[in-house]
């Protein structure tokens, strides 16, 4: 009885040591896992700020353009100096000229090389450490331009995101929906709308502007208050909601109809699967074989998909704020460019950067987690990392 008692608690005690072992590789996988995305990100995003800045330079051709604007705030300065100047002989006053000029090019990083500065500019950048902005001013006067993007990121989180959310779940329902109606009159009349996708989301905002501001004024036009701002929570709150209904659906209808084709498309699919159909000869419920056997499977290609029209969407706010008048970062970015306005091009640029390089990883963790096909860490001996 010893020896067999023994022999039981040895055998627990290796099964207890291989499952700490277990438990403890998996968390160094994936550990090394998100490691090894995160650095592959960030260099993505190095590479991808750094052609931002020398695109928003042009090359180091605006250099000559601040050097343009230098000599002429000078020679204004100058005349404003005039009687101050006096009787100044004409070699003397070329020479406070000068000095002038290079002291403002000092103060601006002219008098060094662009290649130099533009890694400067980088190591800046991606700290966040963005500098002052040289035209724009936030709405309570800083030339700040951390300060600037902080004022401006919550208008274009919001839309966005409430956008996005309500794409998703009108998209997926609607796709199960037709996926049990395939060749009904709205499945057609979905396939025969799924082109209309193609066109950007401004462009529907014009025509929403068109209909419900100009024609029928139930809707405000543009903004993302009325002005002036109500007081109180809930009125501020109502206003908000009511400015931006045009922009939101003009998002919506730019990618609802492709995303319902896609995804009716993977439930299509998916349910002529051999699974499928030895689930519906067990007699489960309808309900339990789009859940289980339909719609689980189908989720990582889901995400995968409305993940990257996520990714492109970011940068398509741009027009779509300026239409609508969105105190956003599409509208900051659209005013920059504008003005020449370097430090809060590269600014904006940054944070959408990260804001992508999140989505990216984001994407990442969830397919791995929805998908066990993916075994997180094993590289090419054991899966797909």
């Amino acid at each position: 009885m010893k020896e067999e008692e023994t022999l039981e608690e040895t055998e627990k005690y290796a099964v207890d040591s291989l499952e700490d072992e277990s438990s403890s590789g998996d968390a160094a996988r994936i550990a090394k896992y998100i490691l090894f995305r995160t650095l592959l990100l960030m260099m993505s995003v190095v590479i991808g700020v750094y052609l931002v800045i020398l695109v928003a330079n042009m090359g180091g051709q605006v250099d000559d353009i601040r050097r343009a604007e230098i000599s002429y705030n000078v020679s204004m300065q100058l005349m404003a100096m005039q009687d101050q100047l006096g009787d100044m002989p004409a070699e003397e006053r070329r020479e406070f000229e000068r000095q002038l000029r290079e002291r403002e090019e000092r103060r601006l990083g002219l008098d060094q090389p662009f290649i130099l500065r533009s890694f400067v500019y980088l190591r800046d950048a991606l700290t966040l450490d963005l500098g002052r902005a040289e035209q724009l001013t936030s709405d309570t006067g800083s030339r700040r331009v951390r300060r600037i993007i902080l004022e401006r990121l919550p208008p274009t989180l919001l839309l966005m995101i409430t956008s996005f959310f309500i794409l998703f779940f009108i998209a997926l329902f609607v796709a199960l929906f037709l996926s049990r109606r395939y060749g009904s009159k709205l499945d057609r009349a979905i396939v025969t709308l799924a082109p209309t996708s193609a066109a950007p989301s401004w462009f529907y905002g014009v025509f929403l502007i068109l209909i419900f501001s100009t024609v029928a004024g139930i809707l405000p036009r543009g903004g993302m208050v009325g002005a002036p701002p109500p007081e109180g929570t809930l009125p501020y709150a109502l206003s908000v909601l009511r400015h931006a209904i045009l922009p939101v659906t003009a998002l919506v209808i730019a990618g609802v109809f492709i995303q319902i084709y896609n995804w009716r498309t993977f439930f299509l699919i998916y349910s002529q699967e051999d699974y499928v159909e030895m689930a519906k000869a067990k007699g489960l419920s309808r309900r339990n074989i789009e859940l289980k056997y339909i719609l689980r499977p189908t989720l990582p290609p889901i995400i995968t998909s409305f993940a990257m029209a996520l990714i492109f969407r970011w940068m398509g706010s741009i027009v779509l704020e300026r239409v609508f008048n969105w105190p956003g970062l599409g509208r900051m970015l659209f005013e920059a460019i504008g003005l020449y306005d370097v430090p809060v091009i590269v600014g904006a640029q940054v944070i959408f950067a990260y804001l992508l390089a999140f989505t990216v990883f984001f994407l990442d963790i969830i397919y791995a987690i929805l998908d066990p096909r993916v075994k997180v860490g094993q590289g090419s001996e054991g899966g797909k990392a």
